[in-house]
């Protein structure tokens, strides 16, 4: 399937393909995600054009300036977040914004955590080192690599400020955010030129 026309991404193309893995995992699909009223599934390649690859869809249910964020994410077969941070803000009004700090719940599927704290432990997951994308590679920073599986176990953050993302296995992947305010002003990327 091409998510591209033109050499333009198509978000029509790619939320309608996490809408198919919705439906794999016999998730709802609420009618307001198709109006102005409530939350809306959207989906991006970071502006990078390798979406299979290096992309992401997701629902954010709420995220509060003053402190909490519910959201969604969906992850295609093998499919991974771009290697990022969050680093602390300030609000229009000077007041201290403090570093996003988030935990993960697998709910169907299962992905590899990775982190820059821990163990380098990359080379124990060749399938996994096979299938990160071309652009990730040569800035990674993120080698310690875990295996989440659907449990019901959550996965915190090892360390606020730290390089982190994930990946998914081959069924593709629903995980479950829970975390602090997320601000787009303290998101930093590895990978230059990507953006949210």
């Amino acid at each position: 399937m091409s998510y591209y026309k033109s050499g333009k991404f198509d978000g029509d193309t790619a939320k309608q393909a996490y809408v198919d893995l919705m439906k794999k995992y016999k998730l709802p699909i609420y009618p307001v995600f198709d109006t102005d009223e409530g939350p809306s599934l959207w989906a991006t390649d970071f502006g990078m054009g390798d979406f299979d690859a290096f992309g992401m869809g997701g629902v954010f249910w709420t995220n509060e300036p003053d402190g909490y964020l519910g959201h969604e994410i969906y992850l295609l077969p093998f499919q991974s977040i771009p290697e990022h941070r969050h680093l602390p803000t300030k609000d229009k009004d000077g007041k201290d914004i403090p570093a996003k700090m988030e935990s993960w719940t697998v709910k169907y599927g299962y992905v590899y955590g990775f982190s820059e704290v821990g163990e380098p432990n990359l080379d124990k997951f060749p399938e996994v080192k096979a299938k990160l994308s071309k652009l990730q590679v040569p800035h990674l920073k993120s080698l310690h690599v875990e295996k989440w599986v659907a449990d019901g176990r959550s996965h915190k953050l090892p360390k606020i400020e730290t390089w982190h993302f994930m990946m998914a296995g081959p069924e593709g992947a629903v995980v479950t955010e829970t975390a602090t305010f997320h601000d787009n002003a303290g998101l930093r990327f590895s990978v230059p030129g990507t953006a949210l």
